[in-house]
Formats: structure tokens, sequence, C-alpha cells
């Protein structure tokens, strides 16, 4: 039968099943791309360049693999059907591999991200091109590419959305990535039932399924423990509360030095020290403003600083805007985790926002007499964007004529340009830029700025009951001794993002010491 012929008689049962087969290949290879670059930036950070190194990369191997299919002559069937248990294996253990990978052999973790980047790209690569000479003993090459390309892409189109809201966040990386891969094998068990009449060996096939599909089952049902196994060893300490959400992956951990909270393996506080953190980054502002009612938090989503904040009487209400709801519940609900910051978000003078800060500034609102912004490092653009002269125009919209607002701004000591690209960043849009600095054992020497329109001017007491800071020691902070001196530095800007290169090379420095 030709090809025309074949096609005015309409699809047949066969063609239905390949084509559909193209759709879950197609979301299957989307998957394994997106976690590998979701992975490496979560791990090595700069999402940026993670995700266009990891796609090109994968672009380029599904290349080589297209270019690769020219070799594959006889037993099309029997080819794709392997093929497709070879990605199902390594496309669905890839995230698995990984998260060990980084625990247990962190120095080798680069190579082996890239090399099955290649190896799962190479693979994709030789399937749709084996799929569309398969069809085309029945389908005319005009409607063979229109078809075939079209469910690719709405295979695409379907993970694409899938990704961020539903997989990642109910099944976690390892889950999603070994869930694709039993999907990828039950397209080869699909294959291996069109073909039967064609498929030598149908035995050995058919025991090949089965093998792969039993070993992506039973890793599915032990996600749990391989999760465990990689992070118990990653994080040194036990891990009490670990989850995903579309923003960050968040682990709490309880060791000897108490609790610990890791956001993407970066420690944001460990209850030990975490006061002298909290302290220097709340009072010397709150204290200086005098009596302070409509108080913005930005970020800061554990609740610390809100602690802080609610032990001035004057304070009337406080606006916490954190991009993660998951951070808020849980250190809302969580009974342990909700104790440490005195379960400061459910007091009543308390409004949770989940939004990004920068567009919740760009809205119309509220003006405030002290606003404390605590993000994560700048380890990556989407978080540089809250650093820039963009951020700190909105910024200085909402802040009113007395007021005080201060940002954590990473150790002045380790990465003292980035630090002092932050104070000319500030001085830009025309606040005044009041550096300081304070010593934190988990972190460091760690360095925060004031913004204000008025000079900033000490505060003569603070309140009761403060673990770290005085009114006779507060003065200290502000020297800076000649190691951590200001620098010349450019300003910050949302078109070029020099703080974020900046921080990751002087960073870079430091753990490569």
């Amino acid at each position: 039968m030709s090809a025309r012929s074949a096609d005015a008689r309409g699809p047949q049962p066969v063609e239905i099943a390949l084509l559909a087969s193209v759709f879950v290949v197609a979301a299957c290879g989307l998957v394994y791309e997106l976690t590998a670059a979701a992975l490496s930036s979560y791990l090595l950070g700069d999402s940026v360049l993670q995700f266009s190194t990891i796609i090109g990369t994968y672009l380029f191997a599904m290349g080589v693999g297209s270019w690769l299919s020219r070799y594959f002559e006889r037993q099309l069937p029997a080819h794709f059907l392997r093929i497709e248990l070879l990605v199902a294996l390594v496309g669905g253990a890839l995230p698995a591999i990984l998260f060990l990978a980084n625990a247990y052999v962190p120095g080798a973790f680069r190579l082996l991200l890239y090399g099955l980047v290649l190896v799962v790209g190479t693979l994709v690569g030789l399937e749709i091109p084996l799929v569309m000479r398969i069809l085309k003993r029945n389908i005319q090459l005009k409607n063979l590419v229109s078809q075939v390309l079209t469910f690719d892409y709405l295979g695409a189109l379907a993970v694409s959305v899938a990704f961020p809201l539903i997989l990642v966040p109910q099944l976690g990386m390892i889950r999603t990535g070994l869930l694709f891969g039993f999907m990828n094998a039950a397209v080869a068990v699909w294959a291996l039932w069109l073909f039967r009449h064609e498929l030598r060996r149908i035995g050995a096939h058919a025991f090949a399924c089965f093998l792969a599909l039993a070993a992506l089952l039973g890793a599915f049902v032990w996600a749990d423990h391989i999760t465990t196994l990689a992070e118990d060893k990653f994080y040194q300490d036990r891990i009490v509360f670990s989850a995903t959400s579309p923003y960050q992956r968040i682990v709490v951990t309880r060791g000897q030095l108490g609790h610990r909270l890791f956001l993407n393996g970066n420690l944001q506080f460990a209850e030990r020290d975490e006061y002298r953190y909290h302290e220097a980054l709340v009072h010397p502002v709150m204290a200086a403003q005098g009596a302070p009612k409509k108080v913005a938090v930005l970020g800061g989503g554990d609740g610390m600083a809100v602690r802080e904040i609610l032990k001035y009487p004057s304070v009337e209400s406080i606006t916490l805007v954190e991009l993660d709801p998951n951070m808020t519940k849980l250190f809302t609900e969580h009974e342990t985790l909700a104790a440490l910051n005195g379960h400061s978000l459910s007091s009543p003078k308390v409004q949770v926002v989940n939004t990004d800060a920068f567009q919740w500034l760009q809205q119309p609102g509220d003006m405030f007499d002290v606003i404390v912004v605590d993000f994560p490092d700048p380890t990556n653009f989407a978080i540089g964007k809250l650093y820039t002269s963009s951020f700190y125009s909105l910024l200085e919209k909402r802040l009113s004529a007395s007021g005080y607002a201060v940002i954590q701004t990473t150790s002045p000591l380790v990465a003292r340009k980035s630090y002092w690209t932050v104070a000319t960043t500030i001085e830009s849009v025309g606040l005044r830029a009041t550096p300081y600095h304070a010593h934190v054992p988990s972190f460091g020497e760690w360095g925060y700025i004031i913004a204000s329109r008025r000079p900033y001017r000490m505060p003569d007491a603070l309140p009761s009951g403060l673990r770290f800071l005085s009114p006779s020691t507060l003065p200290l902070m502000f020297d800076f001794p000649l190691d951590m001196a200001r620098v010349p530095a450019e300003v910050n800007r949302l078109s070029n993002q020099t703080l974020v290169t900046t921080y990751e090379q002087e960073w870079g420095k430091v753990m490569t010491h």
C-alpha cells in the first residue's frame, strides 16, 4: 500500500498509538531536561547560567542523536523499543543519581551532571527520527511531519505547565523523574505489543521491559529512602523536616547546634546563634526610629525578624511579604519551629502576604516607618533583582519621611566588593547608606546596611531582654577595620546585575579553598 492511498483511508490504530507515544516521549524528554536544570540550579546556584548551559547541552545532544539515527537501518521497532528502555532507566534515575552524587562525590557532580544530560539528550534525539521512519511506511511525508511535530509540541506544553505547578510540589524531583521513566518504559511495552509480529526474540524484549519496569517501580516506592540517604550525608545532622516547593528545597535539621534551616542547601539560620543575626538586623533601626507603628518585613518567612519587631509596644501592624507560602505555613504551624520564633506569625498584628516582593512594591500601598529586608544572598539573577537600583527606588516610595529600612547584605569580609556594591546601589536612588556589621559564628562576619532619607541616629536605649546587643556595644558595629573598608563598586542595575557575578566570584574563592 502506498503512502498516498494509506493517507486517503484515514489513521490506523498503530499510527494513532505511535503518535500518542510521541506525545509521551516529548513530555518525558522535557521532564528530564527540566529536572537536570532545576537540580543544578538548586545545588550550584545561578539559575540563568545553569538553565542556559543545561538546555544548550541537551539540545546539542539531541542533534547528535538525530544524526546518529541514520545508522539504524533495519529492525527499527526493535531499536525504538531498546532506546525507550534506556531513556526510561537513565532519564528516570537522573534526579536520584544527581542527589546522591552531590552528597557522596560532590567533586564529580558537574562531570556527572553534563555526562548524564549528554546521554539522555542523545537517546531522546534518536526517538523522534525513528518514530517518523516507522510511520513513514504508512503516512505521506507532509502529514507525517505535521502530525509528529504537533504531538511533540503538545507533550512539551503539557509538561512545561505541570512541572512547576503540580509535579515538583506534589512528587518532588526524584519521584517526578521516576514517574516519567516509568512512562517511557510503558511506551516500550506498547511498542512491544504493536510490533509483536515484526520483532525477533520477543521473549528477550519482554523480559527487558519487565526488568526496567520493576526497577523503576522499586525506586519509586523507595524514593523517600533515597532522598534521606542523600540528604543525611549532605546535611550531617538529622533531618526533621523537608519539602520541595515551586521556589526552593526546604530542609530543617536538628543536631548539636540545635535546629538549622537550609534553603536549596544554603544555611539560613542556626538555632544556637540566630539571635545575634536577628537582633543586629532589627534593633538598630527599630530603636532609632523612635516609636514605629507600621513595619514591613520583606523575606524572613521564618518569623525570627518578626519576633524581634514584636518587642516594641508601639508597633500596630507588621506586613510580612514572603514569596513561598510553604515557609510561612511551616513556621506558623510546626510546633517546634513556631516555638523558635515565639509563635510570632500567629500574632494578630501580623499580616502575611505570599507574593514576590518586587511585584508587591510595584503596587500602590501603605507607607512604613521601618522596612526590614531579609532576602537570601544574591546567588542568582532571580534574587539579584531584589538588590538592584530599581528595587531600592520602589522601596524608597514606601518608606515614611522619618523611616528607616535595613538590608541584610552578605559578609563585608568575605564578599567585600559585593557588600559595597549594595551600598553604592542604595545611594544611587538618593537614599543615605549607613553600613554596619556583626559577628554571627555560623556565618562569620556579617553585614547590614541602613537606608534612609535622614542621617542615622544611634538609639539611646534598646528593648530589655536582648542577648547580644546593648546600647554601649551597638556603636562598635558601625566601625569598619581596614580589611572591610569601603572599595569602589558599580551600581547593581536590573539590566546588568553585576552584583550576582561579583558575589559568585568572591564566595567561589572561599568554596574552592
